[in-house]
């Protein structure tokens, strides 16, 4: 997504990949008395989306069964979350956690921001189109529903799909644009958050690259410094999660990992969705920005936290290379 690293994942299509042999295997760790959990690990885990995608289908035409009802009924907890989010179309997957982000009391504004705000504008087509079709509402009305002011105005701006496409770059229009940013905030008493709302909203991820270097040039300060004192509250954490994934990606995944694990207690889901959704993106980025940031292994960091099936699972994804 931005334009300094080469995305690197850490689970790659199988070789020799047969959906017969795997469907078959699977069926044999399910039937009976008992479970073998690594079994379903070793299969699932170490084959790309599309390659379980058609092991669910020689499951179904072969076997006659359902896999993900077979999965359903044979797991339990957080490594059952892991195995079925592995089994859903990455977009799918990722409709399926902003649903959860707003479904019944309270909402998750975090997790409408590490989803939202990393997308270019296909993605956000993607999810959008998908979302509507899973749950029969649109997604900028749900998201209205659940968020108020420059945040809803900001979220429902990149759902509705107005973002430049990736390479749409104009130097002069950053000029512009980083002094309408400047003039907008630190150049005026109070701040008008609807112009820095736009232009992340509208801006290609190549084209803020631009505006935030020219807005450095012309205050002498980061545009991160600019919006810590300009802007607060889900506004600011949804633009600064906009400044980072343009800037360095895995580096704001690698954050929100750390978040997740620090402190008491796990934020499980987070955990769960970062890996199975990057482990096929840049997972491997995500790792090594982690040591830098953290000065351990995101590898050592999940196994400390985590247990059983679950922890088995997650290092599958994660991978020791």
């Amino acid at each position: 997504m931005s334009w300094y690293y080469t995305p690197k994942p850490t689970v790659f299509p199988a070789e020799d990949f047969n959906p017969s042999a795997d469907a078959a295997a699977l069926r044999k760790a399910m039937k009976g008395f008992g479970t073998d959990e690594q079994a379903i690990i070793d299969i699932l885990c170490a084959r790309c989306n599309w390659q379980r995608q058609a092991i669910a289908e020689a499951f179904k035409n072969e076997l006659g069964r359902d896999l993900i009802k077979d999965l359903k009924s044979e797991l339990g907890g957080k490594f059952e979350d892991v195995i079925l989010g592995l089994m859903l179309p990455p977009v799918n997957y990722l409709c399926k956690h902003l649903h959860k982000a707003m479904d019944g009391i309270g909402t998750n504004e975090q997790a409408l921001i590490e989803i939202l705000c990393s997308q270019n504008n296909e993605q956000m087509h993607q999810i959008a189109h998908c979302y509507e079709e899973m749950y029969n509402r649109p997604l900028a009305e749900h998201v209205c529903t659940e968020t108020s002011g420059d945040f809803r105005r900001l979220l429902t701006l990149i759902i509705t799909g107005t973002r430049d496409p990736p390479g749409t770059v104009d130097p002069d229009l950053a000029i512009e644009q980083a002094k309408q940013m400047y003039e907008a905030g630190e150049g005026q008493w109070g701040t008008d958050e609807s112009v820095f709302t736009k232009i992340m909203a509208h801006s290609s991820f190549d084209q803020l690259e631009y505006v935030f270097d020219e807005y450095k040039k012309l205050t002498g300060r980061t545009i991160e410094q600019a919006l810590k004192a300009e802007v607060s509250g889900d506004l600011y954490n949804a633009l600064s999660a906009i400044v980072e994934c343009v800037q360095m990606a895995p580096h704001f995944f690698a954050k929100r990992l750390f978040e997740a694990m620090d402190g008491l207690g796990t934020d499980d889901t987070t955990l769960i969705r970062i890996i199975v959704s990057r482990s096929e993106i840049d997972l491997q980025n995500i790792k090594d920005e982690f040591e830098q940031m953290y000065n351990k292994t995101l590898m050592s960091a999940v196994k400390s936290e985590t247990s059983g099936d679950y922890k088995k699972a997650l290092c599958a994804l994660i991978g020791d290379a």
